[in-house]
């Protein structure tokens, strides 16, 4: 059964967000809003959630995953920043931008990419999310809602739970969002390279 969720997107509901944070914890696929589009998303060490995500949305191995990060310091953790990276990523961030670094040994072989050993961060700009990753105290794996054969990610909280119910455990409804994904920069070899240009604007970053 998915369950539903209103969530204020300026002052979410502690209750709310804690029951969510229990529903990834437990292994559960949940929907999202971020400050670009609505996001599938679950717990980073959950094998299982994983699989049930790249059904849903069709992925092979070599799609690049994303880890949604609370701040810089986390992504560090997870990913090798390159010091002209980590200035770029401090402008750019909270944002709507997935920057592609090599992981570290903390990240499962399983989310990266099979050859490149790279792994997408991003931290949004979006206070459902951000209030969601503190009760989790850890970053979550996500990737952006674009159901297979289509372009742009779904964008209504109803449309959604109609066309996943059963297959995903929770819908958290933050009202509309935006029809892009994020801008993601390919940052692996310490020097940005655009891969799609998305929401977040790259003269915004100095590209």
């Amino acid at each position: 059964m998915t369950q539903v969720f209103e969530i204020h997107p300026i002052n979410p509901q502690k209750r709310l967000i804690q029951s969510a944070a229990l529903i990834v914890r437990d292994g559960g696929v949940v929907v999202y809003p971020t400050d670009s589009c609505y996001a599938l998303g679950c717990h980073i060490g959950d094998k299982t959630a994983l699989e049930r995500i790249q059904k849903i949305r069709a992925l092979d191995k070599k799609h690049n995953l994303t880890l949604l990060c609370r701040d810089l310091s986390e992504i560090g953790t997870y990913a090798k920043v390159h010091n002209s990276s980590f200035r770029l990523m401090k402008s750019a961030t909270p944002g709507p931008y997935t920057f592609l670094l090599v992981a570290t040994r903390d990240v499962p072989s399983r989310l990266q990419h099979p050859k490149r050993k790279t792994i997408g961060v991003r931290i949004p700009d979006h206070q459902i999310i951000l209030d969601l990753l503190e009760e989790l105290g850890e970053p979550m794996l996500s990737t952006s809602l674009i159901l297979p054969g289509n372009s742009l990610p779904m964008t209504d909280p109803v449309e959604i739970e109609e066309k996943l119910g059963g297959q995903i455990d929770l819908v958290i409804d933050g009202g509309a969002c935006g029809l892009e994904a994020t801008t993601v920069v390919d940052m692996a070899d310490g020097q940005a390279v655009i891969v799609r240009e998305g929401r977040g604007d790259i003269s915004a970053i100095g590209l």
